[in-house]
């Protein structure tokens, strides 16, 4: 059986199967990215609920595997080597497991390039951008007087929304047919917004129909449906 006791978060959260690849994690848009990716894949894995409202991406067993408390990060027994290999960081982790399986991220390395310019694209834009507009439009940031910061950032998530949609004209996926990370890290964040974040008029989502199409392309995915309610909330 494979020994995990060199990594001190499997003391808070003990692995049943140690044998599997193990996800700390909560579902969200940066949570359900390696969850979809490790559905979509079929790699055997244990996921395993990081409850901020108790405050566990502080505790000194997850700040061991990501010192910036931040979901969602892996600890893979089966790393380069055949040693165990923790991570963290989602595009970190969404480009490692798409090696590990050479699934989902061109062979060519044109294609894999330009893929990862999306994720990257993603992970600087898209997550940070949606986020604060998320803040701004539903949580305290929305009791501010001065709506300047909320509009700053409908501004800028309207602009990204209008480059994917731009991207999209023509294509299946973000990279063409082929479908990959660049998907699956991008489309739980447009959702999110339009849904949890309930900003959609905001940004006239209306106005980006390619982006909508695709969207609903992801979701009708049935490890994309599975995915996105991995970990379970208690």
């Amino acid at each position: 059986m494979t020994d995990l006791s060199s990594f001190p978060i499997t003391a808070k959260w003990p692995a049943q199967h140690p044998d599997r690849l193990q996800l700390y994690s909560l579902p969200t848009p940066n949570g359900v990215k390696v969850s979809i990716l490790l559905e979509e894949t079929g790699l055997p894995y244990e996921p395993h609920l990081v409850d901020f409202g108790s405050h566990d991406q502080m505790s000194s067993a997850f700040l061991s595997l990501n010192p910036n408390n931040k979901i969602p990060a892996i600890v893979d027994p089966d790393g380069p080597g055949g040693k165990p290999l923790g991570l963290f960081e989602s595009g970190a982790i969404l480009l490692y497991l798409a090696d590990k399986t050479g699934k989902f991220v061109p062979k060519d390395a044109a294609g894999r390039y330009e893929t990862i310019q999306w994720l990257m694209w993603q992970m600087g834009g898209i997550g940070p951008m949606f986020g604060q507009l998320g803040f701004f439009n539903k949580f305290a940031g929305k009791d501010y007087e001065d709506k300047r910061p909320r509009d700053r950032y409908v501004a800028e998530s309207k602009r990204l929304l209008g480059v994917l949609d731009g991207r999209l004209v023509g294509r299946q996926w973000i990279m063409g047919d082929e479908y990959t990370i660049a998907d699956i890290a991008t489309f739980p964040w447009v959702r999110n917004l339009i849904g949890f974040y309930e900003a959609g008029e905001l940004v006239g989502f209306q106005d980006f129909p390619n982006v909508a199409r695709v969207l609903a392309a992801f979701v009708a995915r049935p490890a994309v449906a599975k995915g996105l309610t991995i970990p379970a909330r208690g």
